[in-house]
């Protein structure tokens, strides 16, 4: 079985190439669930209900989130409904939404994805590690196949959360810093890990936004107001394929597509 992963989409260009790309990826790897991460899909910062609706129509199963998921107010009542678009676990009891989804897939295989958020250099959350200790119970009730979103900014952070659930968890693919690495592989114990997935979005900006500005914020210190990117655009995923007796990663494949 196989789960197409696709990186933090970044605004219009973004959106865009998952409308193009994704017909001819699923042809490629005939994915049987398909994650992306949507908390920039709003001009950057954000997602509104209708691209989430917009995602949806275009193949996305399930949206995994982030830091930014609260950036647009009107998200507030539509992830309170909407199970398919998550936010990290590891917000405080009582924040709206929840971090987890459980999908059917074909052949009756029920699929987790959870969402969870690092602390290093991002908002205080509650610890993720603790976080991922008391929902595993529950999702294993459910389901071998457990897929973990871990969006956090440092590479050690995420890298000791992959070890901290390597044989526990069928994959954990970092989000967030919107820049591939090249450490995909399949852990010790079996769990697929990569400590970031990429971006999809403009390819020629700094992270997708404006390089320009991205630019004068560095050199002059002074705030600058980011924009997505103009100009061609990157696709960045991965497909991972799963063995479905035992719930564990047999392989974790990066994709790179531009358009």
């Amino acid at each position: 079985m196989k789960v197409l992963v696709i990186g933090d989409i970044v605004g219009r260009t973004g959106r865009r190439l998952v409308e193009r790309l994704l017909p001819e990826l699923k042809t490629r790897y005939h994915p049987e669930l398909i994650i992306a991460n949507g908390e920039n899909a709003a001009g950057g910062a954000g997602i509104t209900p209708t691209l989430a609706e917009e995602l949806f129509d275009y193949g996305v199963h399930i949206i995994t989130s982030g830091n930014h998921i609260w950036d647009k107010k009107e998200i507030v009542p539509y992830i309170s409904r909407e199970p398919r678009l998550i936010r990290p676990e590891n917000y405080p009891p009582g924040t709206p939404g929840r971090g987890w989804a459980l999908i059917e897939v074909s052949g009756g295989i029920p699929i987790a994805v959870a969402n969870f958020s690092g602390r290093v250099f991002m908002r205080d959350l509650d610890c993720p590690f603790q976080g991922v200790d008391k929902l595993l119970p529950l999702l294993q009730e459910k389901t071998k196949v457990i897929l973990v979103d871990f969006h956090a900014e440092a590479t050690a952070e995420k890298q000791a959360f992959g070890w901290y659930l390597d044989g526990r968890v069928t994959a954990v693919f970092g989000t967030h810093t919107h820049v591939q690495t090249a450490d995909e592989r399949i852990l010790k114990s079996g769990t697929a890990y990569i400590t970031d997935i990429g971006m999809t979005g403009p390819a020629e900006g700094v992270i997708g936004v404006e390089k320009d500005r991205a630019l004068q914020r560095f050199i002059t210190q002074m705030p600058q107001r980011f924009r997505p990117a103009k100009g061609p655009g990157v696709l960045n995923g991965i497909v991972i394929d799963i063995d479905e007796v035992t719930g564990l990663g047999r392989r974790i494949e990066r994709i790179i597509e531009y358009g």
